[in-house]
C-alpha cells in the first residue's frame, strides 16, 4: 500500500455540548483561515438557523485546515499538511450524521468535558470509532472550569475505552488492545485556544497558549491515507449538499484512483446498477470555502457535481473496472410520528405562500430522505399522511420545525415507539439514560423513572453535592420526560440517553396526569375569557388568536377533559 503523507482525515466526536464546534473554530483561527481583521463568529461551523438557536450541531460538516508547523517539514511536506476535519453532532438523535462522519476519516479526536466526564453519547461515538478500527486521541476540554476533575475524567475515559474495546473484540472484530492502552491525551481549553500535553491544575489553563500540541498529536497519531498504486477509482459518497449554480453535490472520500473534472465515470447505485455520468465540477474545501480543482487523488474529501440524484452510500467507480464499496449502515429508528395535511378550519389562513397539499408535503419528505440517512418515511392507510421514523423525538421535532419555517402547514401526531416482533413477542426500544441532579432531588427523580418503567443500573456521588444516576428505560417512557425532569428538579436536572437495544414490552406507562381544555366554538380568544378560566389550567394560545371548535387550547388541572368558551367577550354597560 502507498501512503499519501500530505493529508490527515479526522473526525471530532463527543457528547452534546462538550465543545466540538468551538474547538474547530479555534483550529480554523490558528491555521490562519481568517484574516487578522476579520471578525470570527462563535461556532462558525453551525451555519443552520436551528443550530445557532438551539446551540447544538445537527448536520455533520467538513472543513480543511493547512498545517505549516515544524512537524510538516519533519514529515517531508514543508508546503503544509492538509487536515480534513469533520465536525459531527453530539446529540444521540443525530447519530446517523456521526456514522457518516466516521465513514470518511482515518481517526477520531474524542472530546470529553473535564467536569462532566464521559456521557452516553461519548460511549456511542467511541464504539462506532472502535468498530471501524480507528485510532483515538483523547482531548479533555474545558480544563479551566471551576468544577473540573481532570485526572478522574481521564481515568473514566480510559476505562470506557478499554471496556468498549473488550466488547468489540468479543463480537469478532480484531483490535490491538495494547496500542489502545497507549492513549494520547491532550488537555485543552477550546474557547481560549490553549492546549497542552501536560496536565494543568483543576480549573487552570493549559501551560501552552496555542493548539500546536493538538495539531502535533493529529499528525503523529492519525495515519495518513493509504491506497493501492494503479487501482481503479473508488470514491464513497458520504454526504449530500447543494449549490445554487451547480445543483446537487455529492461529498466523497476517495479511497483509490483519481477523480478528474470533465471525465466520465460510473456511479454504483444503492440497488447495484451502474450509471455513467460526467463530472461537471470538482470542489475542494479550504477553510470554509470550496475552491474548484482539476483533479483529486486518494485521501481527498471533495464535492462532485454532475449527478442530480446522487445518494448517500453510493460509490463513484471506474467505468471499465467497477469495484463498489459497501453501503453505510445506520442504526434503526426508534421513534415515529405521523406527518399529514393540515385539516383544521384555520388551514391556509396565514399567508398565500403556504404549502398545504399532500403532494407538496410528500415531496419535502422525499427530499429529506435524500440527505438524512437516519429517517424513514412509510405510507399510512390515509393518502394524505405518512409515518416518519427517526432516532429520537428531537430529530423529528427539528424536521417539523424546519418544514414549518419553509412555509409548510401540517398536522403532527404524538410520538410513538417503533416496535419489533421477536419470537412472537412484542419488543420495544430501550435507552440507557444518565441523569445528573443535586442530591436533594434524587428521590424525586427515582420516582419519576419508576413511573416510566425505568430500572436503576448505578448511582455515583463525586462529593460535589451532585449525584449521577444511570437507568435503563423504555424509549416511550422518555417522551416528554425532560420537561417533567426540569419541573421536578427546578431546572437543575440534566438528562442524556443513548439506544440500548430492544427488550420485551414493559406494560402500560401513564405519563399524563392532566386532561385537556377544549374550545367549544369558533372565534377569537379574548383576554376576558382567559382571565376567568385561568384558575382551571394553563393555556397554550395567546389572546386574540383565532380558535375553532374542538381545538385543544390548554391543560386542565384535573384528569378529565373540560369544554371551555375561550371566545367570551365582556359586554359593555351603560
Amino acid at each position: 500500500m502507498t501512503v499519501r503523507g500530505d493529508i490527515r482525515n479526522v473526525a471530532i466526536v463527543a457528547h452534546v455540548d462538550h465543545g466540538k464546534t468551538t474547538l474547530v473554530n479555534a483550529m480554523l483561527q490558528q491555521s490562519h483561515v481568517f484574516s487578522e481583521r476579520e471578525e470570527v463568529p462563535d461556532r462558525v461551523m453551525d451555519s443552520n438557523d436551528l443550530e445557532r438557536e438551539k446551540g447544538i450541531t445537527i448536520l455533520a460538516k467538513n472543513t480543511a485546515v493547512q498545517y505549516t508547523g515544524p512537524l510538516a517539514e519533519k514529515y517531508g511536506h514543508p508546503e503544509g499538511i492538509t487536515i480534513n476535519v469533520i465536525d459531527t453532532p453530539g446529540h444521540a438523535d443525530f447519530g446517523g450524521e456521526v456514522e457518516r462522519g466516521i465513514s470518511m476519516v482515518d481517526g477520531v479526536v474524542l472530546l470529553v468535558d473535564a467536569s462532566e466526564g464521559p456521557l452516553p453519547q461519548t460511549r456511542f461515538v467511541l464504539r462506532k470509532a472502535l468498530e471501524a478500527k480507528l485510532p483515538v486521541i483523547l482531548c479533555v476540554n474545558k480544563v479551566d472550569r471551576p468544577d473540573a476533575r481532570i485526572e478522574e475524567v481521564v481515568g473514566e475515559s480510559t476505562d470506557l475505552l478499554l471496556g468498549l474495546a473488550q466488547d468489540v473484540v468479543e463480537e469478532g472484530i480484531d483490535l490491538d488492545l495494547d496500542a489502545l492502552l497507549d492513549l494520547p491525551v491532550i488537555y485543552c481549553a477550546a474557547k481560549a485556544g490553549y492546549a497542552s500535553v501536560n496536565q494543568p491544575e483543576n480549573g487552570g489553563l493549559p501551560d501552552n497558549d496555542n493548539l500546536e500540541p493538538l495539531f502535533d498529536s493529529i499528525i503523529s497519531n492519525i495515519p495518513a491515507p493509504e491506497y493501492e498504486e494503479g487501482a481503479p477509482l473508488q470514491a464513497h459518497v458520504a454526504n449530500i449538499d447543494s449549490s445554487d449554480f451547480l445543483g446537487r453535490l455529492g461529498l466523497v472520500r476517495i479511497y483509490n484512483g483519481t477523480l478528474e473534472k470533465g471525465k466520465t465515470y460510473g456511479l454504483s447505485r444503492v440497488d447495484g446498477s451502474i450509471e455513467n455520468f460526467r463530472v461537471s465540477e470538482l470542489l475542494r474545501t479550504q477553510g470554509l470555502e470550496r475552491t474548484p480543482v482539476a483533479s483529486a487523488g486518494p485521501g481527498d474529501i471533495v464535492a462532485v457535481a454532475g449527478v442530480n440524484d446522487i445518494m448517500i452510500g453510493e460509490t463513484i467507480v471506474d467505468q471499465n473496472d467497477p469495484k463498489p464499496l459497501p453501503l453505510i449502515h445506520v442504526d434503526d429508528p426508534a421513534i415515529s410520528m405521523t406527518f399529514g395535511v393540515n385539516d383544521s378550519p384555520l388551514a391556509g389562513t396565514e399567508g398565500k405562500d403556504h404549502k398545504l397539499t399532500a403532494r407538496m408535503i410528500k415531496d419535502r419528505l422525499d427530499r429529506e430522505l435524500i440527505g438524512n440517512v437516519s429517517i424513514k418515511v412509510i405510507p399510512t392507510e390515509r393518502p394524505d399522511a405518512w409515518e416518519v421514523q427517526g432516532r429520537g423525538e428531537l430529530a423529528l421535532a427539528v424536521l417539523a420545525e424546519q418544514m414549518r419555517r419553509e412555509g409548510y402547514e401540517l398536522t403532527v401526531g404524538r410520538p410513538q415507539v417503533v416496535t419489533k416482533t421477536i419470537d412472537g413477542q412484542i419488543n420495544e426500544p430501550m435507552e440507557s439514560t444518565t441523569i445528573d441532579v443535586p442530591e436533594e432531588y434524587m428521590g424525586t427523580v427515582t420516582q419519576l423513572m419508576a413511573d416510566r418503567k425505568g430500572r436503576m443500573d448505578s448511582m455515583s456521588n463525586h462529593g460535589s453535592g451532585w449525584v449521577r444516576l444511570q437507568f435503563t428505560v423504555p424509549s416511550r417512557g422518555l417522551i416528554g420526560f425532560r420537561t417533567a425532569l426540569l419541573s421536578a428538579t427546578r431546572g437543575t436536572g440534566i438528562a442524556s440517553s443513548i439506544s440500548a437495544g430492544y427488550a420485551p414490552w414493559a406494560g402500560q406507562i401513564v405519563t399524563r396526569q392532566n386532561g385537556s381544555m377544549v374550545c367549544d366554538r369558533k372565534g377569537v380568544a379574548t383576554p376576558y375569557a382567559m382571565q376567568r378560566l385561568q384558575a382551571r389550567g394553563v393555556f397554550f394560545v395567546d389572546p386574540q388568536s383565532p380558535v375553532y371548535e374542538g381545538q385543544i387550547v390548554g391543560i386542565n388541572n384535573k384528569p378529565d377533559e373540560l369544554d371551555v368558551n375561550i371566545t367570551l367577550a365582556k359586554h359593555m354597560t351603560n
